[in-house]
């Protein structure tokens, strides 16, 4: 994806986008406190969910950050043997994805490219019709369920990360990034993130890391590379990551096609037999 395919001109800004180094996330949540506080996003996850300190589960509508807990009878380090307890923990975010499907299915535009190349969801417009949220091959997209606090009616509405669009427009970062203790949550232009992260797992290699590996940086990938990609320990699944995710529309545009043709070969049927059956 380019920039200046989107039309923004002179306004057009460098990609930006995260870079989640999980080696040195300690799970203290303050990037999912930021967020709530910064976004105005409601309450949610004060349910005992049994899966560690996990009190969320995923990312949602009223959560756009997730700190997943995931604790594994594995050693941290290659050398350690095949016995040991490490704990993983990673703070999940939208993907922000180069070919978002999301963008493809939205009817009203409500779902739109920044200038600087993340997806928002635009509130005024979007009407609920909830084509995105199917179309995400992360989960990421939700409807939310509350009440609308003026009109006590159901929202119905799809929220998620902007990526602190209004941060980002006054020249600040974004919300979870600033709040990070351990800068395990890195905000950036994409491509010096890539350089970092590669550096970075090339580090944790030479120290024997046990699972070590990118997710999401490879411009090549199903959705044309992240715009918030991570460095992970183990593999995506365990994360709840699909491992080799798609963008859905991807033949979208063959199968109008095919369809299309379908119908026409429907209709010349129909023509057919009405004009044969008229003799």
């Amino acid at each position: 994806m380019r920039l200046q395919e989107l039309g923004y001109g002179s306004e057009q800004q460098d990609r930006v986008g995260f870079f989640t180094d999980t080696s040195v996330c300690i799970g203290c949540k303050a990037c999912e406190v930021a967020c709530k506080e910064w976004n105005g996003v409601p309450e949610d996850g004060l349910d005992w969910t049994g899966e560690s300190y996990d009190n969320t589960s995923a990312l949602g509508a009223n959560t756009w950050r997730h700190v997943a807990f995931v604790e594994q009878e594995k050693p941290l380090l290659v050398d350690q043997g095949a016995e040991g307890l490490r704990w993983l923990m990673s703070s999940d975010v939208c993907k922000h994805c180069t070919e978002a499907a999301c963008l493809d299915v939205c009817p009203t535009g409500a779902l739109m490219r920044t200038e600087f190349g993340t997806v928002v969801v635009q509130e005024d417009i979007c009407n609920g019709c909830g084509y995105c949220v199917p179309a995400c091959p992360f989960g990421v997209l939700d409807q939310r369920t509350l009440p609308d606090p003026v009109t006590g009616l159901a929202d119905g509405r799809v929220w998620k990360c902007t990526l602190c669009y209004d941060r980002l427009s006054g020249g600040m970062e974004p919300a979870c990034a600033k709040a990070c203790p351990t800068e395990s949550i890195q905000f950036g232009p994409l491509d010096e993130l890539r350089e970092r992260a590669a550096k970075r797992l090339e580090r944790l290699e030479e120290e024997g890391w046990n699972g070590a590996r990118l997710y999401g940086e490879d411009p090549a990938d199903g959705v044309g590379g992240f715009g918030a990609f991570f460095l992970l320990l183990d593999e995506p699944e365990v994360y709840g990551l699909p491992p080799d995710p798609v963008v859905t529309t991807r033949h979208l545009g063959e199968m109008w096609k095919a369809a299309a043709v379908a119908a026409g070969a429907l209709a010349v049927g129909v023509v057919g037999a009405f004009l044969g059956g008229a003799r």
